[in-house]
């Protein structure tokens, strides 16, 4: 009997998009020959994935999960829009973003976990969710935030279904103040959040290599004025005020009221909420930003087929 190594079980799940122990079983079946095992799979009905494993899967579903304390966000991505309306697509996004809010908040413990029902893990229910549904599927990201004294606040921007969407959002608030105007005020700011896209929660989270980058170009910018160097540095250095109000969440003017920041709004807080108040953290999800996408161009796909 050859030595079924894990290096081996991995191949095989690489190529056939079967789940870890079919691959495991498939290949003790075929005495380690990794060809035989995909063809024992196939004949199971289980690599039924392998064909789709390399179609960009750039829609599905995006979804939030909170329970008072931390809060969870996941994207499941499919191939297409429809089958964000398909509901044994919703339930998996749905199971998959409550079993996040037990993980440590990484892609690998939550692709570890178990899935209810199945004694599989989330990694190898995936490949049965493809075959099911016939179409490819990534589990993509995965982010959870916690507070010890506070609420943890989500909001999903145009639901398809509670808690699922295309934009979900998370926002952290620790306090001792009332817990019910803490939710209120966590559900506005998360609301400010889909809409203003902020990258950074306070100016020293900034990406040093995004600040950079937009200083460099300021600095380009400014000096086409023919203004001097000693100009420039004021011009540059105005500019990044306004970057930073661009990008970072508590410098952003309150999209509902459009005059406060952000800042401000949570230091007011605390007359209402009784309590002091700290915005500690956000997650924003949108659904396939950062993937790039097939275009299609249906008139080439047609000549094609058609010479």
């Amino acid at each position: 009997m050859a030595e079924i190594t894990a290096a081996l079980v991995k191949d095989l799940r690489e190529k056939s998009g079967a789940g870890m122990m079919d691959c495991k079983k498939a290949l003790t079946e075929a005495n380690g020959d990794v060809e035989a095992a995909i063809d024992w799979l196939r004949k199971k009905g289980l690599a039924a994935a392998a064909k789709k494993a390399g179609r960009v899967a750039a829609e599905g579903l995006v979804g939030v999960a909170a329970n008072g304390l931390s809060g969870a966000a996941v994207e499941l991505n499919a191939e297409t829009d429809f089958v964000a309306r398909n509901d044994a697509f919703q339930a998996a996004v749905a199971t998959v973003t409550k079993l996040a809010l037990d993980t440590d908040g990484s892609l690998d413990s939550l692709k570890a976990a178990a899935y209810p029902g199945t004694g599989r893990t989330v990694a190898d229910e995936l490949p049965n969710l493809v075959a099911t549904i016939g179409e490819n599927m990534n589990l993509r990201r995965v982010a959870k935030l916690s507070v010890t004294d506070g609420v943890v606040s989500s909001y999903v921007h145009s639901a398809l279904v509670p808690g699922l969407g295309k934009i979900g959002v998370l926002v952290a608030l620790e306090s001792t103040g009332d817990k019910a105007a803490l939710a209120d005020l966590g559900k506005q700011i998360a609301m400010h959040v889909a809409a203003a896209r902020p990258e950074a929660l306070d100016i020293a989270d900034v990406s040093t290599a995004n600040l950079e980058r937009e200083r460099a170009v300021l600095i380009e910018q400014a000096r086409a004025s023919g203004k001097p160097e000693n100009i420039i540095e004021k011009m540059v250095e105005g500019r990044v005020r306004k970057y930073y109000e661009e990008v970072v969440l508590l410098e952003q003017l309150y999209v509902i009221d459009g005059e406060t920041k952000i800042r401000k709004v949570v230091e007011n807080a605390a007359k209402t909420i009784g309590a002091p108040v700290t915005l500690t953290g956000f997650v924003r999800f949108q659904l396939g930003e950062g993937i790039e996408k097939e275009q299609s161009d249906f008139a080439a796909e047609v000549a094609k087929m058609a010479g």
